[in-house]
Order: C-alpha cells, then structure tokens, then sequence
C-alpha cells in the first residue's frame, strides 16, 4: 500500500508541476507581447479572413494521464526498491 500512496502522490505532482509550468509559460508569453498594432491596420483585410481552430481535451483523458502516470511512478519506485536492495 506504500507504493500506491507513494505512485500516487509522484504523479499528482508531477500534474501540479506540469499545470503551473503551463501556465508560467502563458504568463510569460502574455507578459512580453508587443502587439504591432501599426503594421496590423496596413492589413485589415487579410486579418478578418483569419481563423483560429482550437481542440479541447476531454476531461477523461485527465483522469487517464493520472492513472497512467502513477503506473509509471509505481514502475519506477519498484525497480528502484529491488536495485537498491
């Protein structure tokens, strides 16, 4: 049962990380944009034909990745235990 906990607990922080990298990133980027609003007017026509596809996760694949992951933590904290031993 330790390993679980300790599969569990390595793949919930291996998301926190992930998410909050994510979002430093998002920030980064937010925070540094220049938009060149000049050069933007000198093509108003191509702008307004522009369109952005975006795809969304399903929220089971979260669910997934989780457990996923804390296979992969459980896999590795095994080996590591008959290694060390």
């Amino acid at each position: 049962m330790k390993v679980v906990l300790q599969a569990i607990i390595g793949s919930f922080s291996l998301h926190v990380i992930y998410v909050v990298v994510v979002m430093l990133v998002g920030y980064i980027k937010t925070k540094n944009y220049k938009p060149d609003v000049k050069s933007a007017w000198d093509k108003v026509e191509t702008l307004q034909n522009e369109i952005e596809f975006v795809s969304v996760t399903p929220s089971h694949f979260y669910v997934l990745s989780f457990l996923g992951v804390s296979v992969i933590c459980g896999i590795v904290i095994l080996s590591y235990e008959k290694l060390m031993n």
